[in-house]
């Protein structure tokens, strides 16, 4: 008989965290005796109008009444799979009345969401939910963490079970960029979303322009919206699930920029694992768990200055030879270490194994 899986997700499958943390896994699920029920706190429409520069609050209010109701529907479930948080701003009190208390929970983490609030600028706010994540880690049953960092802070909470389990890509849905394609200009490339351009790509930017113009490439920008278009050297497109794929393998060389702080440490790195799985290779920050993914010098390169920068991208838009090198050796690290077709089964397994438990 299955088993029901109530799976609070932050998002629809239009934010990648939940596409690719919990709703990938749906057959998994279904192959380990779980039958998954997607349940978003917030809606296509509410992350379009975020995206979009408009007002969150009246979104966010909504999305609470939504997810109260979401946790009423939970009850009798025999595992409650969270996304980071059930109830984002709201006290732990609050969020611990509301869970059902006989249902075992599973909370997963690719993203450092404590620091919201324990480094929050206001005294307030770190006061009241400094430590919320941490006693709702310690009351699950298992914690998947996205990365090290993460899983850290989980044992630090006393979590009662972690287990490091990465963002993957499902192998099918990236085919590698075939070999020998005919090309223009070189294209250097980068996927995400508004908020991580405006953090990340747009302090790069004047480098990167002018590594490109240098060597008559463009730059390929996926998924940041309106703001990117400011170059002629840059296109930008809008991100879709069905076309990213696509995008990435027109790309010759994937870059993510990242700044060294707490909140960038817990990144998980998915913009990395999206580009080696179609075979392009990669100039990361040395940030984090770029550092685990990227093998330096094999199918990428890590870098921590503007002169790294530089040094790496030049190297690989004059060596096409390197390019293909580094971008096999990458997709081979994709297919062992951080595909869906692995991964899947061991994530099914995990959570069977504490669903129908009582609470630790």
């Amino acid at each position: 008989m299955m088993r029901r899986l109530v799976v609070l997700s932050r998002y629809s499958r239009m934010g990648a965290s939940s596409r690719m943390r919990t709703m990938i896994q749906a057959p998994y699920l279904r192959a380990a005796g779980l039958e998954p029920d997607y349940l978003s706190l917030f809606e296509d429409a509410d992350l379009l109008r975020l995206y979009q520069g408009g007002r969150a609050w009246p979104d966010a209010l909504r999305a609470l009444a939504r997810r109260v109701g979401h946790l009423r529907a939970a009850r009798g479930a025999d595992l409650i799979w969270i996304e980071k948080e059930a109830l984002p701003w709201l006290p732990w009190l609050i969020e611990a009345a509301l869970l059902p208390r006989d249902v075992p929970l599973a909370v997963d983490y690719d993203d450092a969401v404590f620091h919201r609030y324990d480094l929050h600028r206001l005294l307030p706010v770190r006061m009241m939910l400094g430590r919320k994540l941490d006693h709702l880690m310690a009351r699950a049953s298992l914690v998947t963490a996205g990365n090290g960092y993460l899983a850290e802070r989980a044992r630090q909470a006393g979590a009662a079970r972690v287990e490091i389990v990465p963002t993957v890509v499902d192998l099918d849905a990236y085919p590698l960029r075939p070999a020998g394609a005919a090309r223009g200009a070189a294209r250097i490339g980068w996927i995400g979303s508004p908020s991580t351009w405006r953090e990340y790509m747009q302090p790069r930017l004047p480098l990167m322009l002018d590594v490109a113009a240098r060597w008559g490439a463009r730059i390929s920008i996926v998924g940041a919206g309106g703001a990117a278009a400011v170059h002629p050297l840059i296109e930008s497109h809008d991100w879709s699930e069905e076309s990213e794929a696509a995008r990435i393998r027109e790309m010759d060389l994937g870059i993510m920029p990242l700044t060294d702080t707490p909140w960038a440490r817990g990144k998980c790195g998915y913009k990395l694992i999206q580009y080696m799985a179609c075979g392009v290779p990669v100039v990361a920050s040395d940030v984090g768990v770029n550092g685990a993914i990227v093998d330096h010098g094999v199918n990428g390169f890590l870098v921590r200055s503007d002169a790294e920068w530089r040094q790496a991208i030049d190297m690989l838009l004059a060596d096409p030879a390197l390019r293909a090198r580094m971008g096999q050796a990458g997709r081979r690290r994709i297919e062992s270490d951080y595909s869906l077709q692995v991964w899947g089964p061991r994530v099914a397994g995990l959570l069977a194994g504490v669903a129908g438990q009582g609470p630790p």
